[in-house]
């Protein structure tokens, strides 16, 4: 198997595991988690804690291996589109933005709320959630670029 097969391939499946991932978690688990019978808010802070950490981890170990993938293309003879490794760099930007700035908010939130301080977790509404979802769907967007510039090269 040459380099540049190796490394394309090794791209896209930790770009699209990474996205369906992200697809799965974010935009369908987690809103449903609150509609689910006998589902409090603070169980479903506490799942949601759970999972983005988790998901955020193995998201990390996914950056690295596309970011593998993209050296691996790049030392090759093969001229790879420059979307490919700007796709996953705008995915890896977005997930270091997530977990260094705007984690700790949603931390601090949730905290408030679990503690039942009412006058300032349910009167005041957060925008760290916003900031989130909007990383997350530019994260999708550079996953999809990435993927599709990979896969229309071969």
């Amino acid at each position: 198997m040459r380099v540049s097969t190796f490394g394309a391939g090794l791209t896209v499946a930790a770009v699209l595991v990474w996205l369906g991932m992200v697809l799965a978690i974010s935009f369908l688990e987690a809103p449903l988690k609150f509609t689910a019978p006998g589902v409090t808010l603070a169980i479903g802070l506490g799942i949601g804690r759970k999972v983005f950490r988790a998901l955020n981890s193995v998201e990390a170990l996914l950056g690295v291996v596309a970011a593998v993938g993209v050296v691996l293309m790049a030392t090759s003879d093969v001229d790879y589109s420059s979307a490919v490794w700007i796709g996953v760099a705008i995915a890896v930007v977005c997930l270091l933005a997530q977990v260094i700035g705007v984690r700790p908010a949603l931390t601090r939130r949730s905290n408030e709320v679990l503690a039942g301080d009412g006058t300032t977790a349910k009167d005041r509404r957060s925008n760290a959630h916003f900031y989130y979802v909007g990383f997350e769907l530019v994260k999708v967007i550079g996953l999809i670029v990435a993927a599709v510039a990979v896969l229309c090269h071969g």
